[in-house]
């Protein structure tokens, strides 16, 4: 029902900053709970942070808190991921997933493809 397509990664050095973008169609993204994970070759996948339906709720795994701000502009489809004084330990594929209950979610319905973030030391 949702397409979710991520954007902003890239290659950046250790300390500096990434905007990463996940751009919604294709059904009511207002309904949804929308989060990223990450994962790194040879890790798990993980959880890093989800908002809720309205913004109005954050919620970080501990690792990021302090470093990544996640926001949402319903009006243009669009959740946003700031980060921050980024680490080597960063480096992953960061994909968006939305959930349509649960707070914070636990089951995840859809998921994006993946944008690729490499932090250099």
């Amino acid at each position: 029902q949702v397409q979710l397509v991520e954007s902003g990664g890239g290659l950046v050095q250790a300390g500096g900053s990434l905007r990463l973008s996940c751009a919604a169609s294709g059904g009511t993204f207002r309904t949804y709970h929308i989060g990223w994970f990450r994962q790194a070759p040879g890790k798990e996948r993980e959880f890093v942070a989800a908002i809720s339906r309205m913004g109005g709720s954050t919620y970080y795994a501990d690792p990021v808190k302090g470093r990544f701000t996640i926001s949402r502009d319903n009006a243009k489809i669009t959740v946003y991921m700031q980060m921050n004084s980024l680490k080597p330990e960063d480096t992953a594929l960061y994909y968006c997933v939305a959930a349509s209950t649960g707070w914070p979610p636990q089951e995840y319905d859809y998921w994006g493809q993946g944008t690729q973030v490499t932090v250099s030391s």
